[in-house]
C-alpha cells in the first residue's frame, strides 16, 4: 500500500523534527495532521505500522503518536520492535480500544503517555512537546557519547590505561606505581589525554568518561577499541 496524501510532511519543513502519526483511520490522521500543524510542528502521517517501517521516517528526530489496534503489527508491536532496534523515539498511544493492563505495559515499555479517543486537544499537544523534549534531549546526550568516543579513540593504549586509572580516582604516583612506570611519565600521558579528550578540568574528563558506553570502560575491553 502506498503513502495516503496526508503522509507527506505538514509544517514548517522536513528538516524540523516530525510528529509521525499511525493510524489506520483516514479521518483521525487528517484530524490530528491539522492539530499539530497548528501548533507549529512539522506532520507526517502513516496507515499502518508496515508503512512506516518500510519508510525511512525513524531516522527523522521527533516523536510517534500511535494507535494501538490497526491491521496487521499493532502500535505495541511496533513499541516492541524499536525497543529491539534500539531506537528510544517517544511514543504517544492514542486509542480507543485502550484498557488497564494494556496501559501498563506499554508505560513500563517507555510510552510517554497513553490517551484514549477522544482526546482534549492540549492534552495530545501537552503529550506531543513533552515528547519532543525528551527526543532532542536523548539525541544531544547521543551525540555527546559519539564525540567522546571519537576523541577516546585518540589515546594510545597507555593513555586508555592513564584515562582509567584517572577515573578510579587514583593520583599521579599510585598510578605510576600501578603501571610500572615514572610519575614524570604519568604526567605526560595525563596531559595528552586532557587534550584528546578535550578536556579543560578533571571534573570534565570524568564526565566525558563517564558518557562512554560502560562496555569499554574497563582496561580489556579498553584495549580493543579502534
Amino acid at each position: 500500500m502506498g503513502l495516503t496524501p496526508a503522509s507527506k510532511p505538514r509544517g514548517k519543513g522536513v528538516d524540523q523534527p516530525l510528529v509521525v502519526i499511525v493510524d489506520d483511520d483516514a479521518s483521525v490522521r487528517e484530524g490530528l495532521t491539522e492539530l499539530i500543524h497548528s501548533a507549529g510542528f512539522c506532520s507526517v502521517c502513516f496507515s499502518s505500522t508496515r508503512e512506516l517501517l518500510d519508510s525511512d521516517t525513524l531516522d527523522n528526530p521527533g516523536c510517534l503518536i500511535l494507535d494501538v489496534r490497526m491491521p496487521g503489527a499493532s502500535g505495541l508491536d511496533l513499541q516492541r520492535d524499536l525497543a529491539q532496534r534500539a531506537n528510544p523515539k517517544p511514543i504517544i498511544f492514542l486509542t480507543a480500544h485502550g484498557d488497564i493492563p494494556m496501559t501498563v505495559q506499554a508505560m513500563k515499555a517507555g510510552a510517554v503517555d497513553f490517551l484514549t479517543k477522544p482526546v482534549r486537544d492540549q492534552t495530545l499537544l501537552d503529550a506531543v512537546t513533552a515528547a519532543m523534549k525528551i527526543d532532542a534531549a536523548r539525541r544531544k546526550e547521543t551525540q555527546i557519547t559519539r564525540q567522546n568516543l571519537e576523541r577516546f579513540r585518540r589515546l594510545t593504549c597507555r593513555e586508555r590505561e592513564v584515562l582509567w586509572e584517572v577515573a578510579r580516582g587514583r593520583v599521579n604516583k599510585q598510578i605510576a606505581f600501578d603501571l610500572g612506570i615514572r610519575e614524570v611519565t604519568v604526567k605526560l600521558h595525563r596531559g595528552n589525554v586532557m587534550r584528546k579528550m578535550e578536556a579543560v578540568s578533571i571534573g570534565d574528563l570524568i564526565r566525558a568518561w563517564e558518557t562512554l558506553p560502560s562496555s569499554i570502560r574497563e582496561p580489556q575491553a579498553m584495549r580493543s577499541v579502534a
